[in-house]
């Protein structure tokens, strides 16, 4: 793959991992955009622009991961939180890889968190009085991060949304979701890495120099994306996301009646 390209999924993933509009969406999406061809590597070259994400969310997130390893409690149910998704990972993943990955039903996985997103905001707009976070609704923000395994239906969205429903502030919401991703996208690269060592992901089909650039643009913009969405939910509104994801979606499935594809 040219390394321009790879530097353009980088850029795409760092914005889109932490703002709620599915990274993985549109990584499948502008992948089609641009032709990129990975020669079958496509998962990794996705996980090594997650890990590139993953240590923009430590460097930004440092000081709350400091205290969530002094925090018992919070530890323990940010990984209540974590069972669900690994699961799914495990269990699902080639089934959802064949069903999910030729980008036949992204529209309707972006409109799906579009109306997430949607509803979300009208909770926070009319006001809630808040829950602390405690095992049940740790484990339930769990459940809605496993649902984001298919692309389009973004993960930060989902587990932004269901923090909310489930009583969450605003902005501890944000602060739980954003810790959620360090173990998903952590295990995620280490089963890549492993694989890689098995001789079963061919990396050297993307490049190593475009692996570098995506993994460098997906850091650099990650940390922006970190810093926009935990500043979005601690006074702005997630329905600019919704009406974004109701455009695309709608693009996309004009799209397919015009074009077939």
């Amino acid at each position: 793959m040219e390394v321009w390209k790879a530097a353009v999924l980088g850029i795409v993933q760092g914005i889109t991992e932490f703002l709620p509009v599915s990274s993985s969406g549109h990584l499948l999406l502008f992948e089609r955009l641009l032709g990129a061809e990975t020669g079958g590597a496509d998962m990794f070259l996705g996980i090594m622009l997650h890990a590139g994400t993953l240590l923009a969310v430590c460097a930004a997130c440092f000081p709350a991961l400091l205290r969530l390893l002094r925090d018992k409690k919070r530890l323990l149910y940010l990984v209540l939180a974590s069972v669900p998704a690994a699961l799914v990972g495990f269990l699902l993943r080639g089934a959802v890889d064949d069903a999910f990955f030729g980008g036949d039903l992204l529209w309707a996985a972006f409109a799906l968190t579009a109306l997430l997103l949607a509803v979300c905001s009208a909770r926070i707009g009319r006001g809630y009085a808040p829950r602390l976070l405690n095992a049940p609704r740790a484990f339930g923000v769990g459940c809605a991060q496993a649902l984001a395994v298919i692309p389009g239906l973004s993960r930060s969205g989902t587990t932004l949304a269901a923090g909310v429903f489930l009583g969450l502030k605003r902005e501890e919401a944000a602060e739980f979701s954003l810790l959620m991703s360090v173990p998903v996208i952590a295990g995620a690269v280490l089963a890549e890495a492993l694989g890689l060592v098995l001789g079963g992901t061919q990396a050297a089909s993307v490049g190593w120099g475009s692996l570098a650039a995506g993994t460098l643009c997906a850091f650099a913009f990650g940390l922006v994306s970190v810093k926009l969405i935990l500043r979005v939910m601690a006074r702005g509104s997630l329905m600019p996301f919704a009406v974004y994801l109701i455009v695309l979606a709608a693009a996309l499935l004009g799209a397919r009646a015009v074009f077939g594809a």
